[in-house]
C-alpha cells in the first residue's frame, strides 16, 4: 500500500500527458500548464493518453518523488473537467488508484451508534441440561 504523507492539496491534471515524461518534464507541466509551484508540497496526479498509467509527482522536502501505477487490464476512472486541473481529496485519489469511479459514488449520512441497554432484570442460573457438562451452566433472564 502506498502511503504519501501530504499536508498540501492533491491536484489531478485533467488533460493526458506524455507517458515518457519524467520528473523534470512533469515539473515543467506543473509550472507552465497548471501554473503552480511543484515544490509547494502539493501532489500532482497525471495520466497517460490510454488511461492505463498514473504518475504522481510529490515534493518530499529535499527532492522529488515520482510514483507510477500501471494497470495490466482496463483503464483508470479519471475525472473530467473543463479546467486544466481538479483538486481532489486523499479518499478520491485512493478510489482512483483502486479503480473505482468516484464520480458515480455517493456519500451517506452518518448514523448514531445505538447504545447498549442496561439489563433491568438480573439473570438467574438454570440447572444442568441433559448432555451438558458440569462446567457449562446456562444463564437465563428471570
Amino acid at each position: 500500500m502506498l502511503t504519501i504523507g501530504t499536508s498540501g492539496t492533491i491536484y489531478a491534471a485533467v488533460d493526458p500527458q506524455d507517458g515518457r515524461k519524467g520528473i523534470d518534464g512533469l515539473a515543467g507541466v506543473v509550472r507552465t500548464v497548471l501554473g503552480r509551484d511543484p515544490t509547494s508540497g502539493d501532489l500532482f496526479v497525471f495520466r497517460n493518453r490510454r488511461g492505463d498509467k498514473l504518475k504522481i509527482l510529490a515534493w518530499m522536502g529535499d527532492g522529488f518523488a515520482l510514483y507510477l501505477r500501471r494497470l495490466e487490464k482496463g483503464t483508470f476512472a479519471f475525472p473530467t473537467c473543463v479546467t486544466q486541473e481538479l483538486a481532489i481529496t486523499a479518499t478520491q485519489l485512493a478510489m482512483i488508484l483502486g479503480g473505482i469511479d468516484w464520480t458515480q459514488t455517493r456519500t451517506t449520512g452518518r448514523t448514531e451508534r445505538r447504545r447498549c441497554r442496561l439489563r433491568s432484570r438480573p439473570r438467574r442460573r438454570v440447572g444442568l441440561q441433559a448432555g451438558a457438562s458440569a462446567g457449562s451452566r446456562l444463564w437465563r433472564r428471570a
